[in-house]
């Protein structure tokens, strides 16, 4: 996560207003089972429809995690975490990404955005 955290695009993404909200509200048992669901329907089908577009920016927690985490995506998924293409993600690959996103999630609620964080809602 660490290496994937340095790349300038995916280093932008972080928890703010309705979304750290959300987050923080709900918990992480609700997350977990958020991101659970979102990544079974809409990233872990072999073909998943609009593969590569649909992930949104904004609008929950997990859809910004997904893209801070390289998760967003098929491709993205292959490129960053060695997930191949063309397959439907077994179960420990579910697993693995949902638990990558909710550790992302963690951090941000606990405030690891850095001391320039804008925690305003």
């Amino acid at each position: 996560m660490d290496a994937i955290s340095r790349q300038p695009f995916r280093a932008k993404f972080r928890l703010r207003g309705r979304e750290l909200a959300t987050a923080e509200l709900k918990g992480p048992a609700t997350m977990r089972w958020h991101a659970y669901d979102l990544i079974a329907k809409r990233v872990a089908p072999a073909e998943p429809v609009k593969d590569g577009k649909q992930t949104p920016y904004r609008g929950h927690p997990v859809f910004v995690a997904q893209h801070a985490t390289a998760t967003c995506c098929r491709s993205c998924l292959q490129r960053w975490h060695g997930v191949p293409k063309g397959r439907e993600l077994s179960r420990a690959e579910l697993v693995y990404v949902v638990d990558v996103i909710c550790r992302w999630i963690e951090r941000e609620v606990a405030g690891g955005g850095g001391p320039d964080r804008d925690r305003r809602r």
